[in-house]
């Protein structure tokens, strides 16, 4: 279990999405355990990042970038790391997405 490796969570939370979750808590509630159910895994959360991370740059979702890269640091990935990922999506999705991707990934790695 991930438990003994998990990160604490910043409650630096978007504004929009605080926003969404006031206006509709049952879907809140419903994200929340799905959170809680990812965490039964075995993986080290880490690593958890780094592949949520590669999701979202699958997914091409730039939220969702923003987001994984800000937790994949707090789980302890370096720029290295979070930059492989990023070059490793360039096959898959092709150079132009993967540079757009990577200016998201920037903002937050550079972000203060």
């Amino acid at each position: 279990m991930r438990k003994s490796n998990a990160v604490k969570r910043t409650n630096r939370v978007p504004k929009t999405y605080g926003t969404f979750v006031e206006r509709f808590p049952e879907v809140g509630k419903a994200w929340e355990l799905l959170r809680k159910a990812e965490s039964a895994g075995r993986l080290p959360e880490k690593t958890v990042r780094l592949l949520k991370l590669a999701i979202a740059i699958g997914g091409m979702r730039e939220g969702a970038v923003h987001s994984s890269v800000r937790k994949a640091r707090e789980a302890g990935a370096t720029r290295a790391e979070i930059e492989q990922v990023v070059v490793l999506a360039a096959s898959t999705i092709g150079l132009p997405s993967t540079v757009a991707i990577y200016s998201w990934v920037s903002e937050q790695l550079d972000a203060k």
